[in-house]
């Protein structure tokens, strides 16, 4: 046998593993999808260095990834928004960036999350770190890593068996390390985190939707639950004096250039809207937030367009839901006078 027939012999035997390889994964219901990754945050964020007034950027947790959509707003108020918030985060490491680093001026609307908003200040908790190391990858990015970025959206968009995830954890990942957590060794107990599955779906604008499983199948819903039930119960207490303190020291900046800034509080319901509010009671926290930023803040709780919702695993609004919470919350805030239509100016 000669080389060139090895060759071709060794090309059809490794297309053919990864096409079984593919099609097992994907008869176990996977599918390509991206990753919402450092690099994916690091585009939007380039966009705010060079947005305008007229632009609207967006901080927070995952609520306001799932509950926000990008379609929608634009459709209400003419403007696309700059989606910023990252899921497990509290957002005062990247509106500091922001009001540090850019001359940025248009408006922020920032997401509160009470029990990660007021979480820490403490640059090694998960919630300050992750964002924390976005906002630095962001400004010490290479042009191999960017390039490096660009050039997986093909694998990412087309492989299934490429499912994996830049913040480890989620049952979900196909990887090596992925698949020997899955591996249960005699009768040992793994009393860590409850399997945790990714339940979303991110376009390359990170604009973000709830997978519709989350929705039908209630067992599934039900996972996600006992994750968040798992953090209610071992998560240290809120950080209100520190994180406050730090919040408000960005605002006064953002505010005398001229910044619009808004705050927003997405739905949440059953055993999460309880626990938070043991937690961080409405007025020893989202009142005074307010009422110390002196701005304006739009709590779902207080309009009856914006609480007529239920979260499937209680803290996300289905994709459907989010299309309306967006509408009907730029509707609000244009009426406000806090949002115009430049298109209509």
């Amino acid at each position: 046998m000669n080389l060139k027939n090895s060759f071709l012999i060794a090309i059809s035997l490794s297309f053919l593993g990864l096409a079984s390889w593919e099609y097992y994964w994907r008869s176990q219901g996977f599918y390509p999808t991206l990753d919402d990754n450092k690099d994916l945050w690091a585009v939007q964020r380039a966009k705010v260095d060079k947005a305008s007034k007229d632009d609207v950027v967006l901080l927070g947790s995952s609520r306001v990834l799932f509950d926000i959509q990008l379609d929608e707003w634009e459709k209400e108020t003419g403007t696309r928004p700059v989606q910023l918030a990252s899921a497990g985060t509290t957002p005062l490491p990247a509106f500091r960036d922001i009001v540090e680093n850019t001359d940025y001026s248009g408006t922020i609307i920032v997401g509160v999350t009470t029990t990660l908003f007021f979480s820490t200040t403490f640059p090694l908790a998960p919630p300050w770190d992750r964002a924390q190391t976005r906002a630095d990858f962001y400004h010490k990015r290479t042009y191999a890593q960017r390039l490096n970025h660009q050039l997986s959206f093909p694998l990412q968009k087309n492989l299934a068996f490429l499912v994996s995830f830049e913040e480890k954890g989620y049952a979900d990942e196909i990887n090596l390390k992925g698949l020997l957590k899955r591996v249960k060794i005699g009768s040992r107990i793994d009393e860590g985190i409850p399997p945790f599955h990714e339940f979303s779906d991110i376009a390359v604008d990170r604009n973000t939707k709830m997978r519709e499983r989350t929705v039908t199948d209630t067992a599934f819903a039900n996972t996600i639950k006992k994750v968040w039930g798992f953090y209610g119960q071992t998560s240290p207490p809120l950080d209100k004096e520190s994180t406050m303190s730090f919040f408000l020291e960005d605002v006064k900046k953002f505010k005398a250039r001229g910044g619009n800034l808004i705050l927003l509080r997405c739905p949440s319901t059953g055993g999460q809207r309880i626990g938070e509010s043991v937690v961080s009671p409405k007025l020893q926290f989202w009142d005074e937030l307010i009422s110390q930023a002196n701005v304006k803040g739009y709590h779902f709780e207080d309009y009856e367009q914006l609480s007529q919702f239920n979260c499937p695993e209680w803290s996300h609004l289905s994709a459907t839901d989010a299309a309306i919470f967006t509408t009907e919350l730029a509707k609000i805030m244009m009426k406000d006078g806090v949002l115009t239509n430049p298109k209509t100016n």
